[in-house]
């Protein structure tokens, strides 16, 4: 994939997760693809991040990926972005992160994913 290739992949795959589109991200994935957080240090499978993605879409509504900064290298990209949302209480919340992706085949087989844990928090939080 040349440079417009993988700008326009990365803007298709957060744009799907912005409009609770699981069936572009399960398809944006290899399927033995590897998810990694720092947070809990754990690498998920793809069904597992789908699951996760379908969970903050049932709390979360209004998400808007602000602030993209994507960065291409040979094999990947490295995206910048601040994630905003609000939770059923009203309240708009923010995840600010740092996604490096690497692909093959045109999909994502490793997705690094650096948040700040006490923003993980305020999204998973349930009323």
């Amino acid at each position: 994939m040349d440079d417009a290739a993988v700008r326009a992949f990365a803007k298709r795959f957060f744009d799907a997760i912005e409009q609770g589109d699981v069936d572009t991200l399960r398809a944006s994935y290899t399927p033995d693809v590897g998810i990694w957080h720092n947070f809990d240090d754990k690498v998920q499978t793809r069904e597992e991040n789908v699951a996760t993605l379908q969970g903050m879409v049932a709390r979360i509504s209004d998400r808007q990926y602000a602030d993209r900064r994507i960065e291409v290298f040979e094999g990947g990209f490295v995206q910048q972005h601040v994630l905003w949302g609000v939770r059923k209480d009203g309240s708009r919340v923010s995840l600010p992160a740092c996604i490096i992706c690497r692909l093959r085949e045109g999909l994502i087989y490793r997705l690094d994913e650096y948040l700040d844990s006490a923003h993980v928090a305020l999204f998973r939080q349930t009323f």
